[in-house]
């Protein structure tokens, strides 16, 4: 399941929806200097200006208090001039995520992570969901994966993959578990899987013998390693899946597509064009 040709149709048809709406603008917020973070931004930020989005960057030291990133995203919540804001994470460890993402404005929040927006998608509406659940579920559907009926297994259970894209393949009415770190037998698990989404960080913890053959394998991992970018799912499962997406080029580039789908969602939602729950 190859990313990248969905991704850029996907792109070229934000560009115009960009155009459509007449200005659309995105800030990023990048506190420290971790490498990784450093290369996801200016990624996002080339494919924002590629596609006619202004792409804002705000960046804080590493040892920069709660209060100043706060003081910061409550500064672009009142910028009227910025439709979605995105607080690159991991932080440092001395901030709290969860406080942080609490004070986006849900209506700015491109990740989804803020409890309006999260809540929303628990209850089958859903407003702004991250990018990379998201994407998971397009690749899903332009390969013509069905998921009614079927056994969708999710390893990982963070709240900016793990969880969201749960709830999504709950809404599409598959039959979801969801595995973690104490999970009694993940294998078990995951051998009875007619779609598997590998979301953990941990490189080539998907083998071979754990995957049902013929089954729709969704790989969101990335570890740099001595031999390169390398995934969750072993190179092997390519042998027993029917459908495997690549690492690098599969999840990756559908995740910055969607990303700027939703800042253009968010700047409809501010236009009043697409209606925004209150309260």
């Amino acid at each position: 399941m190859e990313g990248r040709p969905l991704a850029e149709r996907i792109r070229r048809d934000v560009a115009a929806e960009a155009a459509e709406v007449g200005s659309v603008a995105l800030a990023t917020v990048l506190v420290g200097d971790d490498a990784a973070s450093e290369v996801y931004i200016r990624l996002k930020h080339r494919a924002a200006e590629e596609a006619g989005i202004a792409a804002i960057d705000h960046r804080l030291p590493a040892d920069a208090a709660e209060e100043d990133v706060l003081d910061l995203v409550a500064e672009l919540n009142d910028d009227d001039a910025v439709d979605g804001v995105l607080v690159q994470t991991p932080l440092p460890a001395h901030i709290d995520e969860a406080t942080v993402m609490r004070a986006i404005d849900p209506m700015k929040d491109v990740d989804g992570l803020h409890p309006v927006n999260a809540g929303q998608l628990f209850l089958g509406r859903p407003t702004l969901v991250g990018a990379t659940p998201l994407g998971i579920m397009r690749l899903l559907e332009e390969h013509g994966v069905g998921l009614a009926g079927r056994r969708a297994v999710v390893v990982g259970r963070s709240l900016i993959v793990g969880k969201p894209v749960a709830m999504l393949l709950l809404q599409a009415n598959a039959t979801v578990t969801v595995c973690h770190s104490r999970t009694a037998d993940l294998a078990a698990e995951t051998r009875a899987a007619d779609v598997l989404v590998a979301a953990t960080g941990q490189a080539g913890m998907i083998r071979a013998e754990m995957v049902k053959p013929g089954a729709a394998v969704v790989d969101v991992g990335i570890t740099r390693t001595e031999a390169g970018l390398v995934g969750d799912v072993d190179p092997e499962v390519a042998r027993v899946a029917g459908l495997l997406t690549p690492v690098p080029g599969g999840v990756g580039p559908m995740t910055i597509a969607l990303l700027l789908a939703n800042a253009v969602r968010a700047a409809r939602y501010r236009r009043g064009v697409l209606a925004f729950p209150r309260g």
